[in-house]
């Protein structure tokens, strides 16, 4: 099985440099690479130059459309049985290809997806980030995972289709905001098998600090209502936990900011809500740090999940709840 690695890069010269290192390491062979520059300012020509002794690597140039619509540019100039997707921010572990090329033998899948998780390079910030977006306490846990919610749609960081895929219902028809759920439930839906390798691991840098981070979830938050436009069945009620967390700890915030303030509070009902509701925040947030404590083995690590997890729950229910809002008061205009 031979396969094309396709890569969409945007202004992230430093990113394909390390990816492509990993790829010298890789034990299959049969495979190519496919940088797509999407109108990049600082582009990356000269590093990805330095990789074409070591790797079967081809560097196009083109303008600006987004990630979904790179892919497809990549799709179309192709040559492998299978195409698999990777974002420039990972590292992909030497043994990828084998465990993909071995699964797929063994279990053969039209399109499959696999999980992401730390390094030991990365930074403390990234590892929490990693933390936060696979834990079992935020939505992350349904990413990548054997026992997911519902239908499994691969994700983009790391996500293969076949040839025959390709052939038969084309690439992307959204170039952002939920492009890979969507072209998910369009392979699945035209019959193809999709399925998880478990083992297929990539390491995710995703972003080094908490405002990037935050910018990153917002997006997510939008990108899901984006997908519940094209296909209402698809929010299901763990969908709506960032936006209740959001809501949940401003009120929470509002009520002891009064109590603090000295101001009434409507009636002790209401201060005993919030009393508990102080409660159960302290507790959410002490497993945080307990799991991700013995996850990670760092009590630096384990205090960063904590932030990365509030940052996250909170940027995703901001984005899902402003553009489900807008787009509800659309539907009623």
């Amino acid at each position: 099985m031979f396969f094309s690695l396709i890569i969409p890069l945007y202004n992230r010269p430093q990113e394909i440099d390390e990816l492509l290192d990993s790829l010298t390491r890789q034990t299959y062979q049969p495979f190519e690479v496919l940088v797509i520059e999407d109108g990049s300012v600082h582009n990356a020509k000269t590093i990805v130059e330095r990789y074409r002794d070591r790797l079967d690597v081809y560097y196009y140039v083109k303008p600006n459309e987004g990630q979904g619509f790179t892919r497809n540019f990549g799709f179309e100039r192709a040559r492998g049985d299978y195409f698999v997707i990777f974002d420039s921010d990972c590292l992909i572990p030497p043994d990828y290809l084998s465990i993909v090329a071995a699964s797929l033998k063994k279990m053969p899948l039209d399109a499959y997806g696999g999980p992401d998780a730390a390094h030991e390079t990365f930074t403390p910030v990234q590892q929490a980030i990693s933390y936060s977006m696979t834990s079992p306490f935020t939505t992350g846990g349904i990413r990548g995972n054997k026992k997911h919610i519902g239908t499994f749609h691969p994700r983009s960081f790391n996500m293969g289709v076949s040839r025959k895929v390709w052939e038969q219902i084309g690439g992307f028809k959204l170039t952002r905001l939920g492009e890979d759920i969507e072209y998910s439930i369009r392979i699945q839906a035209s019959g193809f098998k999709i399925g998880l390798i478990p083992d297929a691991v990539v390491y995710h840098k995703r972003r080094t600090d908490f405002r990037q981070f935050y910018k990153q979830l917002h997006f997510f938050g939008r990108a899901r209502v984006n997908i519940y436009k094209h296909f209402p069945g698809e929010l299901k009620l763990v969908h709506f936990f960032p936006a209740a967390f959001a809501c949940f700890l401003l009120i929470l915030i509002l009520l002891n900011g009064l109590w603090i303030l000295g101001m009434p509070v409507a009636d002790d009902y209401i201060v005993g809500l919030a009393q508990l509701g102080d409660v159960l925040l302290i507790v959410y947030t002490f497993l945080i740090l307990c799991h991700s404590l013995v996850k990670t083995r760092s009590i630096q690590v384990a205090l960063l999940s904590m932030v990365a997890a509030y940052v996250q729950l909170i940027a995703y229910g901001l984005g899902f709840m402003q553009d489900l809002w807008k787009y509800k008061l659309e539907r009623c205009g």
